[in-house]
């Protein structure tokens, strides 16, 4: 809720035509603790609502609208060259698309002073006629303050990009210029529709209200005289070019060889944090302008993991890391009943995201997703439990019903299931129990073993013919009773004929037993480790579980999550390189050579043909 962000106590005031839709915004606005809101479900333009003592429209501090786009209907029960509320002084939008009748009816709506956002098709940007005019009046009056570009398929109902038109009219005499964001290309794909990450939410309010124009792919200030010489087309692409650059094949290094030290040059952000490491991956190739690779293509991992620098600069971001801990794992544990979930993860979001600003090679935004996506996938729920019931790992009884799945992390004691959603019992069995996890897991390493040899076995000798044909049922299995049966039929008849076959069943047989017995002990162990568990659940202080959760879960899910960063620096400079030098590679004339010597090949063995058909 926009209210909730603000900070302030702000009187809501909104009107819907749908009546689903007005329904549902009621409904919201209760559930968001905002029971006085005034929804009011009519026609915006042709019944308005919200009116002034004068009978005219009622003026606000800020606004927002999400009208349908292209509103064919826009002016039933509406004469706009008549409208008594003076909305289309600007020009009157065309008949049959009502997109500017919204524009114009939020913008006559606010103060002197008011500020709105409406969203709108990429077409009113750009469209001419009457909508052109109006354009160019509300451009001129300096209403308009930004436009931000979204990507394609982010609402219901329609797949093409939408814009947001942010309209203020504080100042407005003074502006000098638009500012313009391309945020198209940052979001996530969700089912079959895209949707705007935390990251890209951030980004996009973040470079609007400091007006960064650091990144001229992304944002940039366009001076009003420049949207005049282009007519007041408003289309972003005239003014951002987003496009990333082609990869350029180098002709001369195909037919020559060597990697173009243009390829290398565009890696600069890398050199810049690791200097050395690029006499240590390339040499200079014999001609000017072109390198070597220094090593083989096989070595170029382990070329930049082990480099100083790169081991230096992973270092640098531990420590990074490291003190941002150290700051909020005293405020994390200080977490109490009571305590507002929002009033955790808002300071924590934006420390990290200050945190990693400015940082080479990583993006603070990437980092700051990573924090967002963990809340919302585990940490908002414990911390809902904690602020609920306190620091307590209590362990409760999963019921099944006949047919339902087991409930992943539950612990089983005889017959009876338990589970702490707090504190998983992965968390206990790493911090008190690990030489009794090591043991199962040794016990489950032994088991594999003897199962991939019973199957190997059963591949060698399962076939037609084969010695273990004769135990095998109608349904391809080797049953027990098949088996024993066997043996006895072989032991009786004590033949030197079957005793390959007896030496193959008695092999089996001491497999499966070995496989059985290994099964048994990781069966016991685990049901001694579970045991122990539930024991131990119960012996936790409030000290213990807030350890665990804090330092355990959460910080260590959100480092771990921060590693994956650090890890995609050091493949996309590895994969970049070897790409490079796998492009160029194989000069032309080396191909040709290899042609030629295929060619006479495959010209031998036909006139060894020809010669032998004479």
């Amino acid at each position: 809720m926009a209210k909730n962000l603000t900070g302030h106590d702000l009187t809501i005031y909104g009107q819907e035509m749908d009546n689903a839709t007005s329904a549902l915004a009621k409904m919201n606005m209760i559930l968001h603790d905002c029971p006085t809101a005034d929804v009011w479900n009519d026609n915006t333009l042709s019944s308005p609502h919200f009116k002034n003592d004068a009978g005219g429209l009622k003026t606000f501090d800020f606004a927002v609208a999400n009208p349908p786009f292209s509103y064919k209907s826009w002016s039933n029960g509406l004469v706009p060259n008549e409208d008594k509320y003076s909305r289309f002084e600007y020009g009157v939008p065309p008949k049959k698309n009502g997109d500017y009748a919204f524009l114009l009816h939020v913008l006559k709506s606010l103060k002197s002073t008011g500020k709105g956002v409406i969203v709108m098709p990429h077409g009113v940007l750009f469209r001419g006629n009457a909508e052109a005019t109006i354009r160019r009046n509300v451009i001129t009056r300096g209403y308009i303050k930004g436009i931000i570009g979204l990507p394609a398929n982010l609402f219901y109902g329609t797949s093409i990009p939408a814009c947001l038109i942010v309209l203020d009219k504080e100042h407005a005499h003074a502006r000098k210029g638009i500012f313009m964001i391309d945020a198209s290309k940052g979001f996530v794909k969700d089912g079959n529709k895209n949707r705007l990450r935390e990251q890209d939410i951030h980004r996009i309010v973040d470079v609007f209200n400091s007006q960064d124009e650091s990144d001229p792919k992304y944002a940039r200030m366009v001076p009003l005289a420049e949207v005049e010489r282009h007519e007041y087309n408003l289309n972003i692409p005239r003014y951002i070019d987003s496009t990333e650059p082609e990869d350029i094949q180098d002709i001369e290094a195909h037919l020559l060889g060597g990697i173009p030290n243009r390829d290398i040059d565009d890696l600069g952000e890398y050199w810049s944090v690791y200097p050395n490491l690029r006499k240590a991956l390339f040499k200079r190739a014999d001609r000017k302008g072109y390198s070597q690779l220094r090593v083989s293509q096989d070595e170029i991992k382990q070329t930049i993991f082990e480099h100083p620098e790169f081991v230096a600069y992973s270092r640098e971001m531990d420590e990074v890391f490291a003190k941002w801990k150290k700051k909020h794992r005293p405020k994390l544990k200080a977490i109490e009943m009571g305590t507002k979930p929002r009033d955790v993860i808002e300071p924590l979001a934006e420390s990290i995201l200050k945190t990693y600003a400015g940082k080479p090679l990583i993006d603070q935004y990437d980092i700051y997703q990573h924090l967002l996506s963990y809340w919302l996938e585990a940490m908002k729920d414990d911390v809902y439990m904690i602020v609920e019931d306190g620091w307590k790992a209590e362990v409760t009884e999963v019921v099944r019903k006949k047919g339902d799945k087991k409930v992943e992390g539950t612990i089983k004691v005889g017959k009876k299931e338990f589970i702490c959603e707090l504190v998983p019992k992965e968390l206990l069995i790493h911090r008190y129990f690990a030489a009794e996890w090591e043991v199962i897991e040794k016990l489950e390493i032994e088991k594999e073993a003897k199962t991939s040899e019973l199957e190997e076995l059963i591949e060698e000798h399962a076939g037609e013919d084969g010695l273990l044909e004769e135990v095998i049922n109608d349904k391809g299995n080797i049953t027990k009773g098949n088996l024993t049966k066997r043996v006895k039929e072989l032991k009786k008849l004590d033949d030197e004929e079957y005793a390959d076959e007896f030496a193959v069943l008695e092999q089996y047989v001491a497999l499966d037993e070995a496989e059985s017995k290994t099964d048994k002990k990781i069966k016991a162990a685990h049901a001694d480790l579970e045991t122990k568990l539930v024991k131990k659940y119960g012996e936790l202080t409030e000290a213990d579980v807030k350890s665990l959760v804090v330092d355990d879960k959460w910080i260590a899910a959100i480092a771990a999550d921060i590693g994956t960063e650090l890890d995609d620096v050091s493949q996309s400079l590895a994969g970049r390189v070897g790409e490079l030098s796998q492009r160029y590679e194989n000069t032309l004339p080396t191909l040709s050579r290899k042609l030629e010597a295929l060619t006479s090949r495959v010209d031998a063995h036909i006139e060894r043909l020809m010669t032998a058909c004479r």
